[in-house]
């Protein structure tokens, strides 16, 4: 039942970069929410709230597909390292201007958007990179272990981000959030050279048509354009990216969680905190408990199940007034969401060859961090229109009616079995 950590005692490399990137995570969860606190204490408005999500989707959608073909193009270790670093420094630009008392909501904007363009280059880049690390048979131990370093850093990161910010301010938080990043940096830097097509011997085993030119070894720039049609001839990878949406756009309450913590708790930025981790706690224990899932084959019916389950735990959540039940639900759906992601992303590195895996991860990231922001917006729009209880139940009901529509029309999607990957 327990996960399985074979990947972190097979590869060194990938353990560092796994190490890496969770401490990293724990500092920019506490970023996420102390901006949302922050804009929130300048406004007293749920929808510039969910305005930070969409100041962020713009730059994902753009810079995701783009990264995505850049990263099937140059070494995946470089874009990763340079990407990183930018990360790191916007993180110092943010202290900066709290150490000096610099608060405006235009500025915070614009920080978001490049912090998006720099995770959407880094992303696909970093997730490319796992099926060279390690065999075939153990990546859904590492998709596991991969939503443990989600999970962790974003239950850690908002409880802290709570407590850092109503004991010390925001610059305490993001301060925090730039030091963090040195240890992705680091495993990066470590990493070895990891050019699109090459099966890690030195021989480039990607094809013209796959973004790599035949023959002398010259490598041409990939195309997105390739990438969408390659995805467009694939229904099974193309239903883990509608399911995903389901869940993350019209079942997402985040935005809400400021507004929710005053309203119905009277409580704080530690409430809001405390609510933010809660469907992170539920991931964490999912990832702890994942021991199970290396044994389930029919990943396609296990995604479109744990999604319904998302969206029924975010319904029930928003119609309870008790808090410490609420954060129960909150926990239940991000347990469900843990299921979802290590199934989603198995079937999409075992069904891409390497050589387009760089544009999938990109389409991926798209989809997995613009779809909460697109998902912030909505929830913070209807919130303001209606109400949280209207955006929250609306929501959950909606994804879990999407879900059902959605395998209806491809049935097939529910027989997808990993020992024949079918894309």
């Amino acid at each position: 039942m327990l996960a399985d950590l074979t990947p972190l005692r097979t590869s060194a490399d990938y353990r560092r970069l796994w190490i890496g990137n969770t401490v990293s995570w724990v500092g920019q969860a506490m970023t996420a929410l102390a901006v949302s606190l922050q804009v929130y204490d300048i406004t007293g408005s749920s929808f510039s709230v969910g305005l930070v999500g969409l100041f962020s989707l713009v730059p994902l959608v753009v810079f995701g597909l783009y990264g995505g073909a850049i990263a099937d193009t140059v070494d995946r270790r470089k874009l990763g390292l340079y990407s990183a670093a930018g990360l790191c420094a916007l993180s110092f630009v943010l202290a900066a201007a709290a150490f000096v008392d610099f608060h405006h909501v235009w500025f915070l904007y614009g920080v978001v958007a490049l912090q998006a363009t720099c995770g959407a280059l880094n992303s696909p880049a970093r997730t490319a990179m796992v099926p060279r690390l390690l065999p075939p048979e153990q990546l859904p131990a590492a998709n596991a272990l991969n939503s443990l370093t989600t999970t962790s850093g974003t239950t850690v990161g908002p409880m802290l981000g709570g407590v850092i910010v109503g004991l010390w301010g925001y610059q305490a938080a993001y301060a925090i959030d730039a030091v963090t990043f040195t240890a992705a940096l680091y495993a990066m830097w470590r990493l070895p050279s990891m050019l699109p097509g090459d099966d890690g011997s030195g021989t480039d085993t990607s094809t013209k048509g796959d973004g790599a030119a035949a023959g002398g070894g010259k490598r041409r720039r990939a195309s997105v354009v390739d990438g969408l049609r390659f995805l467009a001839t694939r229904p099974n990878l193309r239903m883990t990216f509608f399911t995903d949406m389901c869940a993350m756009v019209l079942a997402h309450p985040r935005a809400l969680f400021p507004a929710v913590a005053v309203v119905w708790y009277g409580g704080d930025a530690k409430t809001a905190g405390l609510l933010a981790a809660a469907p992170a706690v539920g991931a964490l224990l999912g990832g702890v408990f994942s021991g199970w899932l290396g044994r389930v084959h029919h990943h396609g019916f296990a995604i479109a199940l744990s999604v319904a389950g998302w969206g029924t735990a975010v319904a029930v959540f928003g119609l309870t007034r008790d808090l410490w039940l609420g954060v129960v639900f909150l926990a239940l759906a991000g347990a469900a969401d843990t299921v979802s992601m290590v199934f989603r992303s198995t079937m999409l590195q075992a069904a891409t060859p390497d050589a387009m895996r760089g544009r999938l991860q990109g389409v991926f990231i798209v989809v997995v961090a613009g779809g909460p922001r697109l998902g912030d917006f909505l929830a913070g729009t209807v919130g303001d229109l209606a109400s949280p209880r209207v955006a929250i139940v609306g929501g959950g009901v909606a994804c879990v009616v999407a879900v059902g529509l959605l395998v209806l029309r491809w049935r097939a999607f529910l027989r997808y079995d990993a020992r024949d990957p079918q894309a």
